[in-house]
C-alpha cells in the first residue's frame, strides 16, 4: 500500500473515531493537513495558509496576535495521542503531527509491515564446540531483551491508556456542564482581558484617560492591565486543560466586532476598562455605573436594576481613601451577537473582583452552589444568567467569595 493510501485510510478511522467526533475543528483541520500530505508532501505548511485555509482567518491574519493555529494543532496532537491509547490501540498504522511542524508524519506500528530490510551475507557458521557456548547466552541476552521491550511498550500503553482514563474521569461534574460550550464550540473562545487607556508615563504617574479633561488621544497608553486579570487568564487556562480543549487570548484594546460573530467570548474586567463591552449585549440586571451623587459621587459601583425585597440597589468596593477590603463583581452568561454564540462576563469593581469571579467559575465547588440555584441539572443546558459576588480581600487577595444573587433572563 502507497503512503498515500495509507494515510487515506488511517485518516478516514480518525475522523469517524470518538476521540474527534465532537471537535469539528480538529476534523477540519486534521482532514486538511492530510490533503496536502497526500498531495505535496515536500511542500512545507505555513501557518498563515492554515488560518486562512481551514478557519476563516482575513487576509490580514497575524500569528503573533492570533494563535488559533498553534492552539489547534496541540489540540490535535493530543486528540491523536488519546485515540492510539484507546481506541486505535491496535491500529497497525499511527498518524503523527510533531511538534513545531504542520505536515503528518505515517509509520508502522508493528515490526511484520514494516519496510523489508537489505539483506545481509551471514559469516560461516562457527566450529561446533564454539557454537554452543556463544548461541545459548545469545539467544538468552536476545530472549531478556525483547521481554523487557514487551514489558516496557505494555506498561507505557498501559499508563497512558490510564491517564487518558482517569483525567476524563476526574473531570468535574459541575465544571463540565458550565462550560462544555464553550470547551466545544466549532473554535476555541476569545478571552478579552481589559487595558485601560492611561495618560502619562509610569515613571512619572500614570492615570486614567479623561476625555473631558482635555487629555490628548496621542498620548493615550492602552497596554497595562490589572493583575487580578492575569491571574483571571491563569484560572481559566487551568479550568479549559483539564476539559481538553484551549482557548486564545487578546487584550481589548485589539478586539473587533468581527471576533464577535465567530467566536464564543470570555470578557475580563468592567466595562469602565474592557471598552468593547459597551459595543456588545452585555449584563443588564447588575450593570456597572458610576455613582451619580453624594460622599462616594464618581466611584464606579454595580447598580441592582431588578432588586428583589430587601435587596439593595447599590454595591460599592472600599473607598478609594482606605484599604481596599470587599470589592463586589459580575458574572454574566448572555447571548452573543450571533445568537449561536455565548458571552461570559467576569467583571468586579476592582481589579481583584475581576480575579474572584474567573476563581468562582473555576471551582467545582463554587459551580455546584451556582446551578443548584440555577436549577440547572448535570444533563441540562446552561440558560443565560447574571450573578452578584461580594468578595472579601486581604492584603490583594480575594480570600472569600459569596454568592450574594443570582438573576435568570
Amino acid at each position: 500500500m502507497s503512503r498515500r493510501e495509507l494515510i487515506g485510510t488511517e485518516v478516514e478511522k480518525l475522523l469517524h473515531s470518538d476521540t474527534l467526533r465532537g471537535s469539528e475543528s480538529l476534523r477540519r483541520l486534521l482532514q486538511y493537513l492530510a490533503t496536502k500530505a497526500q498531495e505535496n508532501p515536500d511542500v512545507p505548511l505555513k501557518e498563515y495558509q492554515i488560518a486562512t485555509e481551514v478557519f476563516g482567518r482575513p487576509a490580514n491574519y497575524d500569528p503573533q496576535i492570533d494563535s488559533a493555529v498553534r492552539v489547534q494543532a496541540g489540540r490535535l496532537r493530543t486528540k491523536l495521542s488519546e485515540y492510539y491509547a484507546s481506541e486505535g490501540s491496535h491500529d497497525p498504522v499511527l498518524i503523527e503531527l510533531p511538534k513545531g511542524s504542520y505536515a503528518l508524519n505515517v509509520h508502522y506500528r508493528t515490526p511484520e509491515i514494516s519496510e523489508p530490510q537489505p539483506h545481509s551475507v551471514e559469516p560461516p557458521p562457527a566450529p561446533p564446540e564454539k557454537k554452543k557456548s556463544f548461541t545459548v547466552p545469545a539467544l538468552l541476552s536476545l530472549l531478556a531483551i525483547a521481554v523487557a521491550i514487551i514489558f516496557w511498550q505494555a506498561i507505557s500503553h498501559r499508563a497512558l491508556a490510564t491517564s487518558v482514563s482517569a483525567s476524563a474521569k476526574n473531570t468535574p461534574g459541575s465544571l463540565q456542564v458550565f462550560w462544555n460550550a464553550f470547551a466545544n464550540g466549532p473554535d476555541e473562545p476569545w478571552v478579552i482581558f481589559s487595558n485601560a487607556q492611561f495618560v502619562g508615563r509610569p515613571e512619572t504617574g500614570l492615570r486614567y484617560f479623561d476625555p473631558s479633561n482635555k487629555d490628548p488621544h496621542q498620548q493615550v497608553m492602552d497596554h497595562y492591565t490589572g493583575v487580578g486579570e492575569v491571574l483571571a487568564v491563569h484560572s481559566l487556562d487551568q479550568v479549559f486543560s483539564t476539559l481538553h480543549s484551549g482557548m486564545r487570548l487578546k487584550r481589548g484594546s485589539l478586539f473587533t466586532l468581527d471576533d464577535a460573530t465567530n467566536s464564543d467570548l470570555i470578557f475580563l474586567g468592567s466595562p469602565s476598562e474592557n471598552l468593547t463591552l459597551r459595543d456588545l449585549p452585555t449584563a443588564r440586571k447588575f450593570v456597572f455605573r458610576r455613582v451619580p451623587e453624594g460622599p462616594r459621587k464618581g466611584d464606579l459601583a454595580v447598580m441592582n436594576l431588578q432588586p428583589a425585597p430587601g435587596e439593595q440597589t447599590v454595591f460599592l468596593a472600599s473607598p478609594s481613601n482606605s484599604p481596599l477590603t470587599e470589592d463586589y463583581a459580575v458574572i454574566g452568561r448572555v447571548p452573543g451577537l450571533n445568537p449561536k454564540l455565548q458571552v461570559l462576563i467576569l467583571a468586579g469593581t476592582t481589579t481583584f473582583g475581576t480575579e474572584a469571579a474567573a476563581e468562582f467559575v473555576c471551582r467545582e465547588s463554587s459551580m455546584d452552589q451556582l446551578l443548584s440555584r440555577l436549577g440547572v441539572s448535570k444533563s441540562d443546558s446552561v440558560p443565560p444568567f447574571e450573578a452578584l459576588l461580594h468578595v472579601t480581600v486581604k492584603r490583594g487577595v480575594p480570600v472569600q467569595i459569596d454568592l450574594v444573587s443570582v438573576r435568570k433572563w
